[in-house]
């Protein structure tokens, strides 16, 4: 069976795309070949390597990169995971089709808060979510 080719999109790729693209290989390399990506790129986020740490999905070997980088994929869907990327995605070719599946920013919604457990529960929530969404896939792109 061939694996769909789906690209998580966001603004820099540092956080949900990432939780995304790990989540999808965590829990179905079976039947998709997850990619991600930014439309800036703003270097991993710390804090996101450690909720998914906490929830046994490695991304300490992923790195932050742009569309560009990605190189000639033939992609099925670009999932993109943020408001920002949604209205900036880049046009793609070929039979990609855009999904916009948002998630809060952590990044933004803690910036006031002093590294902790405050900061890491939001990051939690939102990589709990992202989990939740990767779970109904493929079945749950079929809604747009």
């Amino acid at each position: 069976m061939l694996k769909l080719k789906i690209l998580f999109l966001c603004t820099g790729n540092s956080c949900r795309s990432q939780m995304a693209e790990g989540w999808a290989r965590h829990l179905k390399a079976d039947v998709i070949e997850a990619y991600s990506a930014g439309i800036e790129k703003h270097g991993m986020n710390p804090h996101a390597i450690k909720v998914m740490a906490e929830a046994g999905v490695d991304i300490t070997g992923h790195h932050s990169k742009t569309v560009a980088e990605l190189g000639p994929v033939k992609l099925d869907y670009v999932v993109t995971v943020c408001g920002h990327a949604n209205e900036h995605c880049p046009l793609f070719s070929g039979q990609a089709k855009v999904v916009h599946v948002g998630f809060d920013d952590p990044p933004k919604l803690t910036k006031h808060l002093p590294d902790g457990e405050a900061k890491l529960a939001i990051y939690r929530q939102v990589r709990d979510q992202i989990r939740a969404f990767i779970e109904t896939l493929p079945e749950g792109l079929n809604r747009g």
